[in-house]
């Protein structure tokens, strides 16, 4: 059977792409669909752009002095810490730093509740990640007791006013909230009871706080209708597929804060000064490491 011809159509035959434009199509970054498979070797591509853009935002905020905060809460096992971990991965550690606190002490449970946390707020031309932060009291603390009822209800009459006096102080407050399924959660729990190396991951606060799904789903709730304000809103990172939250989460703050690349020019390496007579100690003198690989 033979092919029909367009000539009598009159339609002509698209031009054919050179092979240097049709690579740049195939790697220009590509708007990821909720319902379109997201394959492994798309989602480290668009990650490698991302944080190829986190180091674009680093030198601006090195730049020009911005104090950043961005807060990550959300259910156990929602997440969080992949999405830290990608932010950070390719960034400075001394302008981008994570904050992720223990269980109080005896001294800090006397003292007033934010006080632990001020001392690791920005200075100028810094990013610091709270893995989990001032929101425990309306969380883990609420759900479990740990705290009073009064204490709980002076939270959430000073934490709005706590973030907005961070916010007229200049800071760029960024409130991210993990939200993950019943049955998703499950299955990462199990995960981590299986795998040695993720074994630690899974306390029994964890367990606990799966036992009482519906207290913390409430608590969440009502601590949203307090604290979700307009100079810093809550956004709401639906976590269910992990590589999906990753990136969109990290899209999504690259958004918020508008930078430019500043980028410094490639430098070039001066030529090694050799001084005459430095003679180097003999190797049998130094202690290596024995070399199993």
């Amino acid at each position: 059977m033979k092919k029909k011809s367009n000539k009598k159509s009159g339609i002509k035959p698209p031009p054919k792409k050179s092979r240097v434009e049709r690579n740049n199509e195939a790697s220009a970054p590509q708007e990821i669909g909720a319902t379109k498979l997201l394959k492994g070797k798309e989602y480290e591509i668009e990650l490698a752009r991302l944080q190829v853009e986190l180091v674009k935002l680093q030198e601006w905020i090195k730049s020009k002095g911005l104090r950043v905060v961005v807060i990550f809460e959300g259910r156990d096992a929602a997440g969080k810490g992949g999405v830290i971990k990608r932010i950070t991965q390719r960034l400075n550690p001394r302008v981008c730093r994570v904050v992720a606190l223990g269980v109080p002490t005896e001294k800090e449970k006397t003292q007033w509740y934010f006080q632990r946390y001020v001392p690791h707020l920005p200075a100028a031309g810094e990013m610091v990640l709270f893995d989990r932060s001032w929101y425990n009291r309306a969380g883990v603390e609420r759900v479990m007791g740990f705290c009073s009822t009064a204490e709980y209800r002076d939270f959430l009459r000073s934490c709005p006013e706590f973030e907005r006096m961070l916010v007229r102080a200049g800071i760029l407050l960024i409130k991210y909230w993990f939200s993950v399924s019943d049955t998703e959660q499950e299955s990462r729990f199990q995960a981590r009871i299986h795998d040695p190396v993720k074994r630690w991951k899974l306390s029994p606060m964890d367990l606990e706080s799966r036992r009482k799904w519906e207290d913390f789903s409430k608590a969440k709730d009502e601590m949203f209708a307090y604290t979700d304000l307009k100079q810093a809103p809550w956004y709401v990172v639906n976590a269910d597929n992990k590589k999906r939250a990753r990136l969109n989460c990290i899209t999504h703050l690259l958004s918020l804060i508008p930078y430019e690349d500043l980028t410094p020019e490639p430098l070039e390496l001066p030529p090694r000064h050799v001084k005459a007579g430095y003679v180097r100690p003999p190797i049998s003198e130094q202690t290596f490491v024995p070399e199993k690989y």
